[in-house]
């Protein structure tokens, strides 16, 4: 066990601190539609301008230059399209500087996975501490070359990052990219352009507390009826007072939509986007709000009635419940999902799988343990070499979705999630509970054994099933042997109750005995209240 890291502590996870929903945008006219293509199209320019001098600024950018950005964009749209323009190229700069920082650590990690296995000799053995050298000569003599590629790259990143320069492509750097390759795509350069185009597109607005339903420039009714407040060169367009352009459609919200309608009433902001899918051609309106933070159940709290651990795998989500000592109650559940095809089939399998996951623990009214996943550091090539189908595997787990969407639809439900380190629950569990769990009836997987690992972290228990018995073993010198009370529980080191019956289990515990014990009459140290009889043909005379 020498050379294990330290688990951290389990913690309940906070709610979410914003909802989004969304409803389709039917029965737009042609109208409609060109009005939508024209504002969007004309935001989109303004945006993809004030994009560029927000990256110019770089981080000397500062509350003077902002709003110079602010007034620049009024002139030409409004100052609330400037302010949602201005407030949307400053979040995607920041978003890019991250992922900037996070480029720059993968880089510097490869390099020191290369250097290290680059000063063993080829063929050398490695440990489960450090990687061991590389296989053959041309391996090694390959990884020389990759290691020159990868300074070079950490080079010119740390060079751009400390100028301050960002690479942010509006509307998609995968979409950009698919340009040169649309024969794989399976498309047309016309059909492309058309994607390119929605992409970049900006029909986005913030919500106003205070003011009438929640917007001003993109205003939503509590019984539906949408309209956009007009970039100034398209204002002749309007067809309504004020410089305002009423949508034929309407939206209704089947998911929260008492909560919006609330909302709006009440004059609390609340932000919109409409959003066109060209493979359906479809429009779509998203509305978003904040919410205060949700008041989160205590750790002590969530583990008094045992809860349910979870296993995520890349086909299937494994769940055990286990009662508050630990013990795995019943038996294991599956939850599959496929992550083939597109984006939106995958976050719909992973919902559906979610929610049946959900209504099975609300029923119960227990609480989820989950593992915290991050393979951001875990899935780069210098780490894992070879091994491209575990490097996919891992890739493809849709580990940062699933916990937003498991977090999201548990505080609906009222369900807390508490999360465990990850550190050998597959292993421990498989080593501990796999082959106590199968039965002749039953087949504990792998999968099902980590659910009761990461259970078992959850409550706060060890993973092994019990500790190792103490050096005196008659007594409980050494404190108590098993860890399946708490510290705290009462009566843990006092005797065992007097239960009345035989000590074998081949009769009931309950049952009585049926004739009191008398002492045999070859006993001589016997009880003063009872007589001691004597045969007289064995006295002599």
């Amino acid at each position: 066990m020498a050379g294990l890291r330290e688990p951290a502590a389990s913690f309940v996870v906070p709610g979410p601190s914003g909802v989004a929903i969304r409803d389709r945008l039917r029965h737009l006219g042609a109208a409609d539609e060109k009005v939508l293509r024209l504002v969007g199209d004309h935001l989109g320019t303004l945006a993809s301008r004030d994009l560029k001098a927000r990256c110019a600024a770089g981080p000397e950018h500062d509350s003077g230059r902002w709003a110079e950005r602010k007034r620049a964009l009024s002139e030409e749209s409004s100052s609330r399209w400037a302010g949602s323009i201005t407030k949307a190229s400053h979040d995607q700069w920041a978003l890019a500087r991250r992922g900037q920082l996070a480029h720059i650590h993968s880089l510097q990690a490869g390099i020191e996975t290369i250097t290290h296995r680059l000063s063993l000799p080829v063929g050398e053995k490695g440990s489960k501490k450090a990687p061991g050298g590389y296989r053959s000569r041309h391996e090694y003599f390959a990884k020389t070359r990759r290691l020159h590629v990868l300074e070079d790259r950490l080079q010119a990143a740390r060079a751009d990052r400390d100028a301050g320069r960002v690479c942010v492509v509006r509307g998609g750097k995968r979409l950009l990219n698919t340009r040169h390759h649309l024969e794989q795509a399976q498309l047309t350069e016309e059909q492309w352009r058309t994607r390119w185009r929605a992409g970049r597109r900006f029909l986005q607005a913030d919500g106003e507390s205070g003011k009438r339903f929640g917007n001003e420039t993109l205003r939503v009714t509590p019984d539906g009826e949408i309209s956009l407040r007009l970039p100034a060169p398209l204002a002749h367009l309007a067809n309504a007072p004020h410089g305002r352009y009423v949508l034929a459609a309407r939206v209704s919200f089947p998911h929260r939509g008492k909560q919006w309608r609330d909302r709006v009433a009440a004059n609390r902001a609340v932000a919109y986007r409409i959003h066109e899918d060209v493979s359906r051609g479809r429009r779509y309106l998203t509305a978003s709000w904040t919410i205060p933070a949700v008041q989160t159940v205590p750790l002590h709290a969530a583990r008094t009635r045992g809860l349910v651990g979870v296993d995520t795998n890349a086909d299937h989500l494994a769940a055990w419940r286990l009662d508050a000592h630990g013990n795995p109650v019943g038996r294991p559940l599956r939850f599959g999902y496929d992550l083939t095809g597109t984006a939106d089939h995958r976050d719909a399998q992973v919902r559906h799988a979610l929610i049946r996951l959900l209504h099975w623990v609300k029923r119960h009214g227990l609480a989820i343990a989950v593992e915290d996943l991050d393979f951001t550091a875990e899935k780069t090539r210098e780490k894992h070499g070879r091994r491209k189908k575990f490097r996919n595997l891992i890739s493809g787990m849709p580990t940062s979705r699933l916990r937003a969407r498991l977090v999201s639809m548990a505080a609906e439900l009222g369900i807390p999630v508490i999360a465990v380190d990850p550190a050998y629950t597959s292993p421990w569990g498989a080593q501990h509970w796999q082959k106590p769990l199968t039965g002749k009836n039953r087949k504990t997987t792998r999968h099902d054994a980590a659910a009761v690992a990461i259970g078992r972290r959850a409550l706060g228990h060890p993973i092994r099933r019990r500790t190792a018995p103490p050096r005196i073993h008659q007594s409980d010198g050494y404190g108590h042997r098993t860890v399946q009370a708490g510290p705290g529980a009462s009566g843990r080191e006092g005797p065992r109750p007097r239960i009345p019956g035989p000590r074998t289990r081949s009769v009931s515990p309950d049952a009585e005995r049926t004739r009191a014990t008398r002492t045999s009459t070859t006993v001589r140290d016997v009880r003063s209240d009872q007589l001691w009889v004597q045969d007289p043909l064995l006295l002599t005379e």
